[in-house]
């Protein structure tokens, strides 16, 4: 019998002996387990089922690890802060550099060493929920900020801020815009703002924004937590804007015209790059990862990153999973709006 909180590992391995060894190791230590023979059932599981971390073979048949990783990465994006941890019985250091380079969390070598598995398992889940819980934390300052804000003089306090930012009502409606989202609308050929919401001009951008707002509404009138990233193209070149919408979750004391949805925007041409110590504190960089995403969220081009900093779009992309765990993002418009979004909590002078 699990606790009702028992996390759920998917244990992915050809060779149905060694699958049923590892499922028995971490039933016995309180883990729920689903046991998939490929890559292909695996997918299969994760239609329907969200694991807390996976445990997966590299050679495999019908779908190898690598491929299965492959397509976790570009397909799920709600699993993109799960470890994703290799099982291998090749050692070369060439195999483990590529498997980082997708995106693995970790490797376990063939024999497999249960107590060393138990033990990386438990500190990935453990570094998993520190995240989970700043990440949290932080949203919650950002929505508290605005929470509060339908009407009077606090209003004004938003046009200090060089953010865009735009609170909508109970149907999507405008509450408020400060200055930057006003000067946005008006400087760049990229949204509109009215009394009826927000709309971007781009028609992809648009239905993207739509869905975004629709599911922060209604997590807002549930009373519940949601945060969605949003990328926003210019119709005629190639800048872009970062939105970060954060549901306002609503009680039944809530009034009507209160905020239920809080939108950050920053456009690329108005970011200013956040000092590498901050971004540092805020999100437990290191000073690459740090250089990495302050460097991205100016530019939200991976190959202009690669470029500035004088390496490869692949080692851009290793340290970008590094920002996706440990900022607990799933894909680049989240984390590049949360980079932007979180400095503004702070007071940073100017140069």
């Amino acid at each position: 019998m699990y606790a009702p909180d028992s996390l759920l590992i998917l244990v992915v391995e050809d060779e149905k002996a060694l699958r049923s060894d590892i499922a028995e190791e971490l039933e016995e230590a309180g883990y729920r387990v689903l046991a998939a023979a490929d890559g292909q059932q695996a997918l299969d599981f994760l239609a329907d089922t969200t694991p807390d971390l996976l445990l997966c073979d590299i050679t495999m048949p019908v779908l190898d690890g690598y491929q299965l990783l492959n397509i976790l990465r570009r397909q799920h994006p709600e699993l993109a802060a799960t470890p994703f941890v290799f099982l291998t019985a090749l050692s070369e250091p060439r195999k483990v550099i590529d498997g980082k380079l997708s995106g693995a969390d970790d490797y376990l070598i063939k024999p497999i060493d249960y107590d060393l598995m138990l033990a990386t398992i438990e500190a990935h889940l453990r570094q998993v929920k520190r995240i989970r819980r700043r990440h949290d934390d932080e949203i919650t300052t950002l929505r508290s900020a605005v929470s509060g804000l339908s009407g009077g003089g606090a209003e004004h306090a938003l046009d200090l801020i060089t953010l865009g930012i735009v609170l909508l009502g109970e149907q999507g409606k405008l509450v408020h815009a400060n200055r930057a989202a006003h000067e946005m609308a008006n400087d760049a050929d990229l949204i509109r703002i009215s009394t009826a919401g927000i709309r971007a001009l781009d028609s992809r951008s648009n239905r993207t924004l739509r869905q975004a707002i629709a599911d922060t509404l209604a997590a807002a009138q549930n009373a519940e937590e949601k945060v969605a990233g949003v990328m926003l193209q210019q119709v005629q070149d190639n800048s872009s804007t970062s939105v970060l919408a954060c549901a306002i979750p609503q009680t039944e004391s809530s009034l009507s015209r209160n905020p239920h949805v809080a939108l950050f925007l920053s456009a690329s041409g108005r970011r200013k790059r956040a000092p590498e110590t901050l971004l540092m504190e805020l999100f437990d960089l290191t000073p690459t990862e740090a250089r990495v995403a302050g460097a991205l969220a100016s530019s939200a081009r991976a190959s202009d990153v690669a470029a500035e900093l004088g390496v490869s779009q692949t080692t851009i992309a290793f340290h970008m999973r590094n920002l996706f765990r440990k900022t607990d993002t799933h894909r680049q418009a989240d984390l590049i709006a949360l980079i932007l979004a979180g400095p503004m909590m702070c007071r940073v002078p100017d140069d």
